[in-house]
């Protein structure tokens, strides 16, 4: 096993409970999601999580196969909620091979199962994809998803990379569903007083810890606490001091502690904050 591929040392544990909103359990290394070997590893990082407070989890399947083992995972797993969608960048695949209406059908069927409370990961991703028919071919989707968001009365979790004026012009276009949360926050302070003022909600992940983070440092401080959510989406963006390192929800108190001494904040009071707005977001599990 290459080093960063090895797990980190669980922190020390949170004074009360908090939810990682965003995750990725389907990301199993090394094994096949739905065997044997990956099914305990899914039991091993949910037990971690538990045992430092980081007691439930929203598990996001976004393409079709990690769609259906979510589906199946949040019926497993009472301490997971889910989230289905196509993945920007899923879209333009489907949407090249004429896939993308039979692929959205299927999300759609999936995003019916009660214990999926999410539709997302979906947006833009312009890092990624560059070209005029891929970037038409992702806001299509975008569309598609946050019209079934509001159908379904569920939250919309949206992926903004490289396209936060496409993404905030979408969604005044469209109109946004009660609950819209902005995955893996990336914008400025502007940006961040922008989306909480239309109501919406930032998710910040283990970038907030990064040296380079200033200014998502600054987008934290730019809105209420009420506002703010905190994720993994792991395996992916570490926080420090193991950045680089696979992530896993049991990581989320070190993204905690780091969001309260910036806030300047009680870490007992922002960890009950955050908690609440979470479950006002997904609902109960």
């Amino acid at each position: 096993m290459k080093k960063n591929d090895e797990p980190v040392p669980l922190p020390e544990a949170l004074p009360s409970p908090v939810v990682d909103n965003h995750t990725h359990l389907d990301h199993v290394r090394g094994t096949e999601v739905g065997s044997t070997q990956a099914e305990q590893h899914v039991k091993d990082l949910i037990g971690k999580a538990v045992s430092v407070n980081v007691t439930r989890m929203v598990q996001i399947g976004c393409d079709l196969p990690a769609a259906r083992w979510t589906v199946e995972a949040v019926d497993r797993f009472p301490e997971l909620l889910g989230g289905v969608a196509l993945h920007p960048t899923e879209a333009t695949k489907h949407a090249a091979s004429k896939e993308l209406n039979a692929a959205f059908a299927e999300i759609e069927q999936l995003a019916r199962h009660p214990r999926v409370r999410v539709i997302g990961e979906t947006g833009l991703d312009h890092y990624w994809v560059t070209d005029d028919d891929g970037k038409a071919a992702q806001e299509d989707s975008f569309r598609r998803h946050i019209d079934l968001a509001k159908r379904l009365g569920k939250a919309l979790q949206i992926h903004d990379r490289d396209a936060h004026d496409d993404v905030i012009r979408v969604l005044d276009e469209e109109g946004t569903p009660e609950k819209t949360v902005f995955h893996c926050f990336s914008g400025d302070a502007a940006m961040a007083r922008l989306a909480a003022d239309r109501g919406w909600y930032l998710s910040f992940a283990g970038t907030v810890t990064f040296k380079n983070a200033a200014d998502l440092r600054e987008a934290l401080k730019a809105v209420p606490l009420e506002r703010v959510m905190v994720e993994t989406d792991a395996p992916y963006l570490t926080p420090v001091p193991h950045r680089g390192r696979v992530n896993a929800s049991y990581l989320v108190p070190l993204t905690v502690r780091a969001m309260a001494a910036e806030l300047g904040r009680d870490l007992d009071e922002v960890c009950t904050i955050l908690n609440s707005t979470t479950e006002s977001v997904y609902g109960p599990w």
